[in-house]
């Protein structure tokens, strides 16, 4: 059995490509909304948060013998919680991967490495900031903003556990914006404008993420654009293609066969 960790639409989309190509797999999702959407292709769905100890009950109750890591490119600390705990059980895994998002050279972008380097160029940067980064990391984000010096429009999923969090970190009404991508260059531009952005903060999720419109928007208008690059992370076998993954299988596939024939 396989398990196909859902952090992204790829995630879905291989759970998916997985049960057309015949092979056996659960999806596991961390949100009821994510559950909904990767169990409209037939896949068994468990949903939940994920500690070490029920992945540990999961993996043995359905006999899983490899993980799909799925989960999106910033969950470095889930991805690295997954590859120890497949390392314990000699479970293969096997890291998807986005491919990184090519940044113009242009004195409005700024790369930074940290939540807290993020925070603090937004703040030398504009009055009102618009995070376009999700609901994950936005305790980090606000040690290092004030909220009633400087205006922080945050765009997440329209999901309402997600817009309680937001609530109860201090987010006014006004200032989230509940919508669910991927969103175009068009629609992008239009939201920065309507919210008089003055900087704009993302992170590098990569073309499947939507990096590169909310890049082009923001230069169009001129609004400076902080970037915050992924964190490096060693993590086993990575691929960044579904054809990648299939292969892997394929491997995996033919030598478990090899093994109970000998």
């Amino acid at each position: 059995m396989i398990a196909v960790v859902c952090g992204t639409r790829e995630g879905r989309e291989i759970a998916s490509l997985l049960v057309e190509k015949g092979f056996e797999c659960i999806a596991l999702t961390t949100t009821e909304y994510g559950k909904r959407l990767a169990g409209e292709s037939g896949v068994e769905v468990i949903s939940g948060n994920f500690t070490g100890e029920k992945l540990n009950t999961i993996f043995s109750e359905k006999d899983i013998k490899t993980v799909v890591d799925v989960s999106h490119p910033f969950a470095h600390r889930e991805a690295k919680l997954l590859k120890k705990l497949c390392d314990e059980k000699q479970i293969n895994y096997i890291r998807y991967l986005r491919e990184e998002t090519e940044i113009p050279e242009n004195s409005l972008i700024h790369p930074v490495t940290s939540w807290q380097e993020a925070a603090e160029y937004a703040g030398r940067l504009g009055n009102t900031i618009f995070l376009t980064t999700g609901s994950h990391n936005l305790e980090e984000f606000l040690e290092y903003i004030d909220l009633n010096k400087k205006r922080v429009i945050v765009r997440v999923l329209p999901d309402h556990k997600i817009i309680k969090k937001c609530q109860d970190l201090g987010f006014a009404p006004k200032d989230i914006v509940a919508m669910q991508g991927p969103f175009s260059k068009q629609m992008n531009r239009w939201t920065f404008k309507m919210y008089n952005a003055s900087v704009v903060i993302t992170k590098d999720s990569g073309k499947a993420g939507g990096t590169d419109t909310k890049v082009s928007a923001a230069l169009d208008l001129k609004i400076p654009v902080v970037v915050i690059k992924r964190p490096f992370m060693q993590q086993g076998k990575t691929v960044r293609t579904y054809d990648e993954v299939l292969q892997f299988l394929r491997e995996q596939s033919d030598q478990n066969s090899k093994q109970m024939r000998s």
